[in-house]
Order: structure tokens, then sequence, then C-alpha cells
């Protein structure tokens, strides 16, 4: 399980499990990808339901 961030200079792929770590990222500064990690980490139940609703189709 993952999620994909973009920003306007780049983007992320965090995976979601077993805990949340960044996977990759191209163009993000390391201020990016702090705000990032917390906006994952702040919303990782709202991020999981949508995961599981979009992949039980």
């Amino acid at each position: 399980m993952h999620v994909h961030v973009q920003a306007q200079n780049g983007e992320a792929k965090f995976w979601l499990e077993p805990t949340i770590t960044l996977a990759q990222h191209t163009g993000l500064s390391q201020n990016d990808l702090n705000k990032a990690l917390r906006l994952v980490q702040e919303h990782e139940n709202e991020i999981r339901d949508a995961w599981n609703r979009h992949f039980s189709r």
C-alpha cells in the first residue's frame, strides 16, 4: 500500500506498510518532503480507507 504526493516542483511516493516511509521522490526539497510526510501521517486512515475502497472493486 502506498500513496503518491504531488507538489508544484515534484512528487514523492510513500509506503504505508509496514510503517509510513519515503519510497522515492523527484524535485522536492527536504522541507516539502517533511510537509508531505506530515500530511500523509495526519491523513493515514483516510488514505487507507480510500485505497481499500478503490482496490476492492
